[in-house]
């Protein structure tokens, strides 16, 4: 961790210059102008997610947050992996030497089979490469397959930094940590290395570009007393509870459960369908009161994940019968936005940025002519703007 305490301090400074974007509910909503842009696993539309190119992509974009997912290394090393299950995101499957380490798991109630981070040292998983989570949905990405390693935070950080100083604007962190009732059960407790990181850098303070996200209960009220940085309770399926707490994630949505939310949390990650919910059919139907109920509790909204393609789109958007093709996306995000949405997780942040300067110049600006912004992504897959990606760096 000792490369994070310089790298940290640099992000920190930065983060003086922005108002109270990452301070709690209320002041948030009082103070800033825009809804967030969490670039969700990155720019992961466009890339194989938890990627430095994914995050670097989704920064250049416009994002104003990049979002790693965090697991632990056999070591207690924070990396970057949407599950700590990786057959689906790495090449560990094509590596005859890791063969033996193929197993099954119980994580979080739910009987997995393959290979697993908490097995393999970093230096071990350094060896990997990533490919294309989705490759039926987003076969373009595919391309990139085999050309990234798997980021530590370190790394993560680090990126954040040196875009941070290029850009000329904050960029932020929006960490999630997985399954910690697991790790911690197996002696790999994840809380213990991010606070340490966070408070070496001074980024366990108030204005500091940093929020942590789980969709458990403990860990977040842990780590209430341990800093300061805002955090979020991520709500699953209603019927669904959190590995550590015996209540629905329903029941959290209600406003009794978001007051309680409130005693150790700053906001609210919910499913799109706890704001705007659909029928049988995928019908949008009419909204519902969730965003008051969170800000009437002082809660800041953001609801994840906005995509562009018609499999994750209501019925009414849809463009044509092709679940891969994109939809009317634009006006979901208009939709959400409309309703008072504090932020928002996408997997395609030059949308979500778009949509958001679209409702600005609504509000009475002038839309930027098509010819006065940059270009936001060639079919191609590059962007002119795009930089080599330092797979080697922490």
């Amino acid at each position: 961790m000792g490369r994070s305490i310089q790298i940290l301090a640099v992000v920190v400074c930065a983060s003086l210059l922005v108002p109270a974007a990452a301070s709690g509910g209320a002041a948030h909503r009082k103070d800033a102008v825009k809804p967030l842009v969490i670039g969700h696993r990155g720019a992961s539309g466009y890339r194989p997610e938890h990627t430095l190119a994914a995050y670097e992509l989704a920064a250049r974009m416009g994002a104003d947050y990049v979002e790693p997912d965090l697991v632990s290394t056999k070591d207690h090393v924070l990396v970057a992996r949407h599950e700590n299950e990786i057959s689906g995101t790495t090449d560990v499957d094509e590596r005859p030497r890791f063969a033996a380490r193929k197993t099954t798991k119980v994580i979080d109630g739910v009987p997995l089979t393959g290979w697993f981070t908490e097995d393999f040292t970093l230096a071990e998983l350094r060896t990997l490469r990533v490919k294309e989570r989705l490759p039926q949905l987003r076969q373009r990405n595919t391309i990139y397959d085999g050309r990234y390693r798997m980021p530590t935070l370190d790394g993560v950080i680090w990126l954040v930094t040196r875009l941070s100083r290029e850009l000329g604007r904050p960029l932020g962190i929006y960490a999630e940590t997985k399954h910690p009732s697991y790790f911690r059960s197996i002696g790999l407790p994840l809380e213990d290395p991010l606070v340490e990181a966070l408070r070496a850098g001074k980024l366990d303070k108030r204005g500091s570009r940093v929020f942590i996200q789980s969709f458990e209960v403990g860990n977040l009220r842990a780590l209430r007393s341990r800093i300061d940085v805002p955090l979020v309770q991520l709500l699953g399926g209603g019927s669904q509870r959190p590995a550590d707490d015996p209540r629905t994630y329903a029941e959290l949505a209600t406003p009794a459960g978001l007051a309680t939310i409130a005693a150790y949390a700053d906001g609210v990650g919910p499913s799109k369908d706890y704001i705007v919910p659909r029928d049988a059919a995928g019908t949008s139907l009419t909204p519902t009161s969730f965003v008051h109920d969170a800000h009437a509790a002082g809660l800041q909204v953001h609801p994840y994940t906005f995509r562009n393609e018609n499999s994750f789109l209501p019925l009414e958007l849809r463009r044509g019968s092709d679940p891969n093709s994109w939809g009317r996306s634009i006006a979901e995000y208009e939709q959400f936005f409309g309703l008072g949405v504090d932020g928002v997780f996408s997997d395609y942040p030059d949308t979500a940025i778009e949509a958001r300067e679209g409702r600005s110049a609504g509000a009475g600006r002038t839309p930027p002519q098509r010819d006065d912004v940059r270009p936001r992504h060639d079919a191609t897959g590059g962007q002119p703007w795009a930089r080599k990606n330092p797979v080697d760096v922490p």
